[in-house]
């Protein structure tokens, strides 16, 4: 194999190059978003529990620094800086108890999915690349492939007696570009579906927890 790479044409290892430039980022960005829903999956989970055995609002406000790795404490830091903003704009001088209103509320429930809408966008970085690398790298090893091909029969037609051993160089390192195109396509493909279903498990979790978080809200505020 090795004899192949020594005397592949500049075009192939051009190929060859690219391909390893997508597998390598592919593979970076595998890790990483694995690490990531990883730290998510904990920190969700005991953001939560937090949230449901304090008696202030504020107490979680001010813990959502220890639990930088969910979303979670971004969506609540947004709802809860709205409930106070809301609260300030109704509070009456004299007046023993605050009660919101519908319309208070929706504002809350926009605070809370745009703030949701930010964290997923953050949680969708990077995704773009693993679908394109599935999508098109299979596409530049069979380009390799297509190439060596040709220039396997150009070398062909140059020799007085054509045999295998002619044409098998380059029908080798016409292959070995299909088979890096795959190599670097079918982790990223792979990678991609699961992490499009961690995200949309994500997705759900805030969804469930700014629901949570209003349920919360009407019962103590209206």
């Amino acid at each position: 194999m090795w004899s192949v790479f020594a005397h592949a044409s500049g075009f192939a290892i051009v190929i060859l190059l690219i391909l390893v430039a997508f597998s390598l980022l592919s593979w970076t960005i595998i890790l990483r978003k694995w690490l990531t829903f990883r730290q998510i999956d904990r920190q969700n989970h005991a953001f939560v529990s937090f949230f449901r055995k304090s008696e202030r609002l504020s107490e979680v406000h001010a813990a959502c620094e220890h639990y930088r790795g969910s979303p979670l404490p971004g969506i609540f830091s947004a709802g809860y800086q709205e409930l106070n903003a809301q609260i300030q704009t109704l509070k009456a001088p004299q007046a023993e108890s605050i009660s919101l209103g519908d319309r208070p509320i929706a504002g809350i429930q926009r605070a809370l999915e745009r703030a949701a809408a930010a964290e997923l966008s953050v949680l969708e970085r990077s995704m773009s690349w693993l679908a394109t690398t599935g999508a098109v790298t299979p596409f530049i090893g069979l380009l390799g492939t297509v190439i060596g091909i040709i220039n396997a029969f150009n070398g062909l037609g140059m020799v007085k007696t054509a045999s295998i051993q002619a044409v098998a160089p380059g029908i080798a390192e016409a292959l070995i570009a299909t088979a890096a195109g795959l190599f670097a396509a079918i982790p990223a493909v792979i990678a991609y579906n699961h992490f499009l279903a961690r995200l949309k498990k994500a997705a759900a979790e805030m969804d469930d927890f700014s629901m949570e978080f209003l349920n919360l809200v009407e019962r103590s505020f209206c």
